[in-house]
């Protein structure tokens, strides 16, 4: 890579930046943040620890913007619970190990 073509592909991020608005940039952002807290808990064995630091950023980040980051706050919220309660899942079968997560999978009839 030319150092023209590093400058000008820096500046096509800039015009980027200036041009799109807060809100839309925080929502890509928030989004990537949810996808990437999936990767550290679909690892095996589960990275706890990297997906709880990604989920307290996603919250941080809701608590701070709070209804001004738009009409999809809702949205935002669901997603964050959703990922919170696949964290939580993660954790317990962390805890209780192989076999007591095979064994969760099969529960009894119904009446």
């Amino acid at each position: 890579m030319t150092e023209d073509s590093h400058d000008a592909d820096a500046a096509a991020e800039l015009d980027y930046l200036r041009q799109t608005p807060a809100e839309d940039l925080l929502a890509h952002h928030f989004f990537v943040l949810a996808q990437w807290a999936a990767v550290h808990l679909a690892a095996t064995p589960a990275d706890l620890s990297g997906a709880q630091l990604v989920i307290d950023v996603m919250g941080a980040v809701l608590d701070a913007g709070e209804e001004r980051l738009g009409a999809h706050t809702p949205l935002y919220r669901s997603a964050l619970a959703e990922i919170q309660q696949v964290f939580v899942r993660a954790s317990l079968a962390s805890n209780a190990g192989p076999s007591a997560v095979a064994d969760a999978g099969e529960r009894p009839p119904s009446d």
